[in-house]
């Protein structure tokens, strides 16, 4: 279908981003400067939230939330085994044990029902995960976790740009954590950030981010001070202001590469429902889809060959497929040091089998999502039984 491979996902940089990056190469500041406060304010005012804090990645993000949160040695956290392993691995950095809910079969988000079997006198916290870019449902997650008095977290890596019920992603949970990798939305090169309206929260972070420590260099030189107290153990979490100048040229771009991946989606919508070996993940009426991914199920009942073959075939069509995850819960550092095993969480194991992640990202042209739909049409009806 295609001599040069279509990628899953790609960052979208034009002459507005490289001039706002070169403009700060130019300046005083290149780290803890005057950028980072800005970005953190842009990024506040978009997700209608009180505070946001800028760190070095998405795990960074996370890793800050939990510390935020109090998670430490021997706490639980219940995490959605379908997700990337850093949602996991955040509790695992404080001492914490993650344990792992099933998903829905329909969107393979965290399910609540799980949520509340795993409950334990140990659970602190939830972390729900939009995953693809579809949120969580918050409304029942925060009834069952506040009733219990536990903490709620949104990995909302995907989805930044999408909503709840009205309400944006990045104001759902206690706190709200992104990444700006450049496959995401929005990109900072490399970067994440929580959000929350918790003001001590926003300072536990702020200082996590930062060694441990109560000031930066820029707080000290504004005071004429050099004094400084280290008050925790910390991590060099911080972002520059090279990266925070591309993220706040980046934000207000955001609204319009929505509405195009949406495009996108609902061009692929339309075909595969004509496929009868492809079925796209559920979308709940109460959202607003950001699409990170598109992601397919393949009805393996209706193919002679299993998803791999599926893969391959559509890699070498010049598809750059992808699949999103496997499940934390399988990997042999989990089964390895938590004594997690297959049959944990069926629903995630069995459709990992079977998702298939699709090119989608705002640069992509129709012509780009038809040559996609017609290879899925071309692989699924060569290999149908």
């Amino acid at each position: 279908m295609r001599a040069v491979t279509l990628p899953y996902g790609r960052q979208c940089v034009d002459d507005d981003d490289v001039a706002a990056v070169t403009e700060t190469l130019r300046s005083a500041w290149l780290t803890t400067g005057p950028k980072v406060e800005q970005f953190e304010q842009a990024l506040a005012a978009r997700t209608g939230t009180a505070f946001a804090v800028a760190v070095s990645n998405g795990t960074a993000a996370l890793h800050a939330a939990m510390y935020g949160l109090g998670i430490g040695e021997s706490d639980e956290v219940i995490v959605p085994a379908i997700t990337f392993a850093a949602t996991a691995n955040c509790v695992a950095f404080l001492g914490g044990k993650p344990v792992f809910a099933d998903v829905d079969p329909d969107t393979l988000l965290i399910d609540p029902a799980s949520v509340e079997s795993r409950i334990t006198p140990r659970t602190k916290a939830v972390i729900a995960v939009d995953y693809a870019g579809q949120s969580c449902d918050y409304d029942v997650l925060a009834a069952l976790t506040s009733s219990r008095g536990l903490a709620l977290a949104d990995d909302a890596c995907h989805a930044i740009g999408g909503s709840y019920r009205g309400r944006p992603v990045g104001s759902l949970a206690a706190v709200n954590t992104f990444s700006f990798h450049p496959v995401k939305h929005v990109t900072s090169g490399e970067g994440g950030a929580i959000t929350t309206d918790n003001p001590q929260l926003a300072q536990r972070m702020r200082t996590f981010r930062n060694h441990g420590i109560t000031t930066d260099h820029r707080q000290r030189e504004a005071k004429g001070s050099w004094f400084y107290e280290m008050v925790d153990l910390g991590f060099n979490y911080r972002l520059t202001d090279i990266q925070c100048a591309l993220g706040i040229s980046q934000l207000p771009k955001l609204p319009a590469w929505i509405r195009r991946r949406q495009a996108i989606a609902r061009r692929y919508d339309e075909a595969f429902d004509h496929m009868p070996a492809v079925r796209p993940l559920a979308v709940r009426p109460e959202v607003s889809h950001a699409y990170h991914l598109y992601v397919i199920r393949l009805e393996l009942d209706r193919l002679r060959v299993d998803r791999a073959a599926v893969f391959s075939a559509l890699r070498a069509e010049g598809i750059g497929v992808n699949v999103h995850y496997i499940p934390v819960h399988l990997h042999p550092y989990y089964r390895r040091t938590f004594g997690t095993a297959p049959g944990d969480c069926p629903v995630a194991e069995a459709a990992y089998e079977r998702i298939l992640s699709l090119p989608i990202f705002p640069a992509m042209t129709d012509e780009d999502a038809d040559d996609v739909i017609r290879a899925v049409g071309k692989v699924t009806e060569a290999y149908a039984r």
